[in-house]
């Protein structure tokens, strides 16, 4: 059994770094041996391969029944295709949608479509073009529901890509290929949901009128999101400023224990928490902390930690989903993008003056086991945390801190950049830490 433990362990880090190409040639050629017959290909390899993809096509493409919701109720559809197309308003087009934040994957592109553009003959001011997008399957994390092929736009739903994925911009900026696990720091989700024709689903959940929700969903701003807005209702922190926090990555997970900024749960637990409660998806969701009435007053009328919908269209889907994510490594630092010499210095000091590696321990760069942290421990206030079941805070994992910089640092962006933070802990932990030592920490940060 370790060793058949061990066989997939390796095939599945292996197989996670490759593309899909590489891949299927690791499992298409039999391995090799210095004398002797050739050996069939590994069957555990296999297994993991086809998970892998299943687990992909889950996290790009699978709403879980959730247009239901986005289409069914707020019949956000309608307001995407606009009058002239069947629905309401004037409608979203290409241009507005990439202002709002959504991307699109030049690879879903016909090639038609692909040639138009390049020869600027597509209107991007128009929906129509949108709807065009949509029936490619081209805008990440959204998927439309046609009556046929030719015919109008039903229905619509988001994936787990909508907020967790991104485009490298290659063909124009909002327009390219894929970055799975990166946090879509320009979504703007609330100006989204204000976007819809009917808002009541939240006006009826929150029980207060659409001014009010409108003002909450206003302040959100790119990049953000308040997950426990429909637990327990506080639209804003004592200090005026939105409670909501900033989309985190969806890469780097392997070994890391709990997910979010405040812990909750583990990957899947975090998987079937969206899925079935933010995301309204179809399926089994069980989490008896919910029923804290004075913690989480809406989670507990609403009985959402004993969510059981049918037909389940979640619940099978999380070990694909879950190994998928455990297979996206955090993107290399660019070539160029820091001082090699000053990291060098800085992972010195790292591990050493600094005292980083007490908690972001490598090569987890978290703590391995309860990564979490009371406020007083890292020193910031507790509103936070006060939401979540433990009231403290996670270790964030460090590894591709880079590729998410757009926003700031910290659960709420609190932090401009990496110096905003080091400095920080430099003065709560009385580290002594000289500017040079701080700028070297930096550095090594930004190349993880």
């Amino acid at each position: 059994m370790r060793a058949v433990i061990s066989t997939t362990l390796c095939a599945t880090a292996l197989l996670a770094s490759c593309d899909d190409d590489a891949r299927r040639d690791i499992l298409d050629t039999p391995a090799q041996p210095d004398a002797g017959p050739q050996r069939p290909p590994d069957p555990a390899a296999a297994a993991a391969t086809a998970m892998f993809d299943e687990g992909r096509t889950i996290f790009r493409h699978d709403t879980f029944g959730d247009e239901a919701f986005w289409g069914g109720q707020l019949r956000l559809h309608e307001a995407i295709a606009g009058e002239a197309n069947g629905g309401v308003g004037p409608g979203v087009s290409p241009t507005a949608a990439l202002g709002l934040g959504l991307k699109v994957d030049a690879e879903a592109l016909p090639a038609d479509v692909v040639a138009a553009l390049e020869a600027g003959q597509v209107n991007l001011d128009d929906p129509a073009t949108t709807l065009l997008l949509l029936r490619a399957d081209a805008v990440l994390g959204v998927k439309g529901f046609f009556a046929a092929d030719d015919g109008p736009i039903e229905s619509i739903g988001i994936t787990c890509a909508f907020c967790h994925s991104t485009v490298d911009d290659s063909f124009a900026p909002g327009i390219g290929a894929r970055l799975d696990g990166w946090p879509n720091r320009d979504l703007d989700v609330g100006a989204i949901i204000l976007a819809a024709p009917d808002l009541t689903p939240y006006t009826t959940l929150l029980g207060v009128d659409e001014a009010t929700v409108r003002t909450v969903l206003s302040a959100w701003g790119p990049g953000k999101f308040d997950a426990e807005l429909i637990l327990d209702g506080k639209g804003f922190r004592p200090d005026g400023k939105t409670a909501a926090t900033l989309l985190p990555p969806a890469f780097g997970l392997a070994g890391v224990n709990l997910h979010t900024y405040t812990g909750w749960g583990s990957v899947p637990y975090w998987n079937a928490f969206v899925a079935n409660l933010l995301m309204m998806g179809s399926g089994t969701f069980y989490d008896p902390r919910l029923d804290d009435a004075t913690k989480f007053p809406i989670a507990a009328a609403n009985q959402f930690g004993h969510r059981r919908s049918t037909p389940d269209l979640i619940t099978s889907k999380l070990p694909p989903l879950h190994f998928y994510q455990l297979g996206l490594p955090p993107p290399p630092a660019p070539a160029g993008s820091f001082d090699a010499a000053a990291a060098e210095r800085g992972g010195a000091l790292f591990t050493g003056k600094a005292r980083c590696a007490e908690c972001h321990v490598p090569p987890l760069y978290t703590d391995p086991g309860w990564n979490l942290h009371t406020p007083a421990e890292i020193g910031i206030d507790s509103f936070q945390a006060d939401r979540s079941p433990d009231e403290r805070y996670r270790t964030t994992p460090l590894r591709g801190a880079w590729s998410h910089a757009k926003g700031g640092y910290y659960h709420d962006g609190r932090f401009p950049d990496l110096a905003a933070v080091v400095a920080h802990y430099n003065a709560h932990f009385r580290l002594g830490l000289t500017d040079a030592e701080q700028a070297d920490l930096v550095e090594f940060v930004k190349s993880l």
